[in-house]
């Protein structure tokens, strides 16, 4: 017979452990179920991965960031220990390894969720599965050499685990401008397909890029203020946290040596064929860039602060090669983004929109009462997935959850 759980958090990162806080605090009964341990997505990173935003940043609720470095970049493997410690202290009822396999909803509004350690019937459900489960691959991979490694961000760990050869990387945002970095500083060619992507600089005057988004009201745009429902998936800011923190973009990896070229359009024969539009894709980040720039002229008016040194982008350069031979490839690595993938296991008609993405309001299912989301692409606003906003959507939730 099934189990019966009143509320089932699905999975255990940032997302849905702050609705977990959110709730113990509430005093709601509820478990967190987790495929495979706290902050899963964390560890599947590449082994040098640390966080894009400042330390200062890491603000989940009753888990903020009290270390001694506020103004670094947590690694990989730190990220974790947060997370674990941050649970342990409001002692979250996470069970690791179990696996949701389905969720479907009954004829009396409750659910049923199928798992790796059998079915678990619940009167309400939070998915917090994450912003980054399937990634993404343009269709011409497909017709990549069967002999050629290809694999995307989840399956790379580091160069050395690469075979010889020059590397392929395809997508230019925070993922792939890291890994095209980290591949030439081992002394590997790496060619880079780029598409549009944002970039600004690591600092302005002595501050992150992160306090002047933040202090701007960037990450606090509603999903409404989105140009179109496309924009959801555009690339965050070019940026590293590695070495302390540095400017890391199209212009400072080809300036390093890395080869540059437009998006991946095909294949022919051992030939891998590109559009020529790096230069107009780079003038499409520049216009992001400068729109940076007009919100960092109005904080510093707003609070009457010295205007810092603005960078000014120079000419990209020419246009890329058109085409790359694949024979002396040692391997291509996917960086282009991730898609939703609720579709593939959770079976309530209707609830996802064209691109997979829940149809909600302020997380709250708008087709499944009972049925709520957190962590998700704009969820509520800007920074609904980050370390920095996710605790404000998960109080919501819970406040949700709580009152029903």
């Amino acid at each position: 017979m099934a189990e019966e759980i009143d509320v089932v958090v699905v999975g255990a990162g940032q997302a849905g452990l702050a609705v977990s806080h959110e709730l113990a605090a509430a005093g709601v009964e509820h478990v967190v179920l987790e495929r495979g341990r706290i902050g899963q997505t964390w560890r599947d990173r590449w082994d040098s991965f640390c966080l894009v935003t400042p330390n200062w940043s890491v603000r989940l609720p009753g888990g903020h960031y009290e270390g001694d470095d506020p103004d670094g970049y947590l690694p990989r493997d730190q990220i974790v220990g947060h997370l674990e410690g941050w649970a342990k202290g409001f002692d979250a009822p996470v069970r690791e390894e179990v696996a949701v396999r389905s969720l479907d909803r009954r004829d009396d509004g409750t659910f049923l969720l199928d798992t790796s350690a059998g079915e678990i019937r619940a009167r309400k459900v939070v998915l917090g599965t994450g912003a980054y489960q399937k990634p993404f691959r343009p269709p011409a991979a497909a017709a990549l050499p069967p002999d050629l490694l290809a694999i995307d961000v989840g399956g790379y760990t580091n160069p050395e685990a690469l075979p010889p050869g020059r590397v392929l990387v395809i997508g230019s945002g925070q993922s792939g401008c890291q890994i095209a970095e980290e591949l030439h500083q081992s002394g590997r060619d790496v060619i880079l397909s780029s598409g549009r992507a944002p970039w600004g600089p690591r600092r302005m005057g002595g501050r992150d890029i992160v306090w002047w988004i933040l202090n701007g009201g960037f990450l606090d745009a509603p999903r409404e203020s989105l140009p179109s429902e496309e924009a959801r998936l555009w690339a965050n800011f070019q940026a590293s946290g590695h070495d302390g923190g540095h400017d890391l973009h199209t212009r400072t990896l080809r300036a390093m040596g890395v080869t540059l070229v437009g998006h991946f359009v095909s294949v022919e024969g051992r030939r891998a064929v590109f559009a020529q539009d790096l230069r107009e894709s780079v003038a499409w980040g520049d216009e992001r860039f400068g729109q940076l720039m007009d919100l960092v002229r109005r904080v510093v008016a707003e609070r009457g602060l010295e205007e810092p040194e603005l960078p000014v982008p120079g000419p990209i350069g020419e246009e890329g090669p058109a085409e790359v031979d694949l024979g002396d490839l040692g391997g291509v690595v996917f960086a282009g983004g991730f898609r939703p993938d609720y579709r593939s296991w959770v079976r309530i008609p209707g609830a996802f929109d064209e691109a997979g993405f829940p149809l909600q309001r302020d997380g709250a299912s708008s087709v499944a009462p009972g049925l709520f989301f957190i962590g998700v692409h704009f969820m509520r606003k800007r920074k609904s997935t980050l370390l920095l906003g996710v605790g404000e959507d998960a109080a919501i939730v819970a406040g949700a959850i709580a009152e029903t």
